[in-house]
């Protein structure tokens, strides 16, 4: 999976940009608040129709400007795709794959497979279950069409059943019978699917933080469901009145967690800040072995300036592990490139919202 080309109009401070990459390692730098970090989230944006802020599109637009524009050129197995991205401020986005427009930005996932890795998700197992469900999510959103669409779905009922619960009149009580059936009908998989999902990433992160720490820490993720599948629909309808009393739901996937534990400690309450960096990046490597086991392809890999956040032994085998796949990198300076003699194949300058350059090394 190599991303070929890639054109901005009108995205955040990038007026008008054109970039064509390497398919090996790409290095954007540049000082900060220059748009290295908004090349990264349009990239990030083709493959998963969201940002990795969490920005809504018409945060993204720049700001004297009405609408934005990204092109993105790819090749997977050989098979060359164009994506067309065309956001508006008061309307939904526009897709289109081979100038076909898509009728459901479902149909977008799964054409570009991309991990992210910012300094933020090294606060992962300290931040709130949210962005812990997040992460869980947007992985499965790109390997499994049909836990979007559950989660779509799911997501939809939730906001709805909220929305009765905060009415006065009681009537509309009656209608939570129905809605509460929607719930666990498509609750009930996100919960299967997130359980096999940790499974499967357990299988492979205990060896990469075991090779991290010279085989002296065994790390294990615990998916934490707020419900067990059996149990959903039996105790959704017995916490009801407390969901009236709250106006909330309070019961469901939508309140899981992920749980940490680093020989058998929860690190997330008592591992140092060494210890809860390490496993972040012991997580993000396994979200890059995990994609290529499953879609028989190698993932792009998108550095926010990660390098800056990690210690030298970090640096060392985060540089190790990105051989052979296609990487976008950023950063202010070139010195920890220097420092690992790590190999470079194309560089650009980022500076206020232009691209300088793009020379091969």
């Amino acid at each position: 999976m190599i991303i070929k080309s890639l054109e901005l109009k009108n995205y955040r401070n990038l007026e008008d940009v054109q970039m064509d990459f390497s398919e090996g390692i790409n290095l954007l730098y540049g000082d900060n608040a220059q748009g290295k970090t908004n090349i990264l989230e349009s990239i990030y944006l083709c493959g998963t129709s969201k940002s990795h802020r969490g920005s809504k599109d018409r945060e993204i637009i720049r700001f004297e400007d009405e609408e934005s524009h990204i092109k993105m050129l790819l090749s997977k197995r050989e098979i060359s795709y164009r994506i067309d991205m065309h956001l508006k401020k008061n309307r939904t986005k526009g897709v289109a794959v081979n100038g076909m427009p898509i009728r459901r930005i479902t149909e977008l996932f799964g054409i570009l497979n991309v991990i992210f890795f910012s300094p933020e998700d090294l606060n992962i197992i300290k931040s709130s279950p949210s962005e812990r469900r997040r992460f869980i999510d947007l992985e499965l959103c790109q390997l499994d069409k049909i836990y979007t669409y559950n989660l779509i779905n799911y997501n939809k009922i939730v906001n709805q059943r909220n929305k009765i619960l905060k009415k006065t009149d009681g009537d509309w009580v009656d209608l939570l019978d129905t809605w509460d059936q929607q719930m666990v009908q498509y609750g009930t998989y996100l919960i299967s699917r997130r359980q096999q999902f940790i499974a499967e990433l357990n299988e492979i992160i205990c060896h990469i933080h075991a090779g991290l720490t010279n085989e002296k820490e065994e790390i294990r993720l615990v998916y934490m469901p707020n419900i067990e599948e059996s149990h959903f629909e039996k105790v959704l309808k017995k916490e009801r009145e407390r969901d009236l009393k709250a106006k909330v739901s309070l019961t469901g996937p939508h309140r899981d967690d992920l749980k940490f534990m680093i020989n058998e400690i929860d690190v997330r309450t008592f591992g140092s800040q060494g210890q809860q960096r390490t496993a972040a990046l012991s997580l993000k490597l396994s979200e890059i072995e995990l994609v290529k086991n499953k879609v028989k392809d190698l993932p792009v890999l998108l550095l926010d300036d990660v390098l800056s956040e990690l210690d030298s032994g970090r640096q060392t085998r985060l540089l190790q592990s990105i051989t052979g796949i296609q990487t976008m990198v950023t950063c202010t300076g070139l010195d920890d490139f220097v420092q690992h003699c790590f190999h470079i194949d194309k560089t650009f300058h980022i500076e206020d919202g232009s691209v300088i350059g793009g020379f091969n090394e």
